[in-house]
């Protein structure tokens, strides 16, 4: 019983990353930032399901900081390596999932 609730979360998992990843590849439409934002996004990594990475812009006129913070499947969370953004600038911080977990579930940031 033990195996067939692993398999089938496994699949699950699978599906659930393969749909991520095509929603990801999409096309959008370039879009002009919002001034006096912070505008990020978060994704897995093309080549590696354990891998999570947050990109943003600073558009703001101060100095930022902001780290990945990803959510693994069947092991601890991580969080990325923190990046400082002038205003301005954009940055990604990644963050790998232990070999054991069954991907990356999600991709959030913080900023202070």
């Amino acid at each position: 019983m033990h195996n067939r609730k692993r398999i089938l979360a496994a699949g699950l998992a699978t599906a659930v990353s393969a749909a991520a990843l095509t929603l990801a590849g999409a096309a959008v439409p370039a879009q002009a930032a919002t001034p006096g934002t912070v505008d990020c996004d978060g994704w897995v990594h093309n080549n590696d399901s354990d891998v999570g990475i947050a990109g943003c812009q600073n558009n703001t006129d101060h100095v930022i900081t902001f780290r990945a913070e990803i959510v693994c499947g069947w092991a601890p969370d991580v969080s990325g390596n923190w990046v400082t953004l002038n205003p301005g600038q954009y940055g990604e911080s990644t963050g790998s999932c232990a070999f054991y977990s069954t991907g990356v579930g999600s991709v959030g940031w913080t900023i202070q």
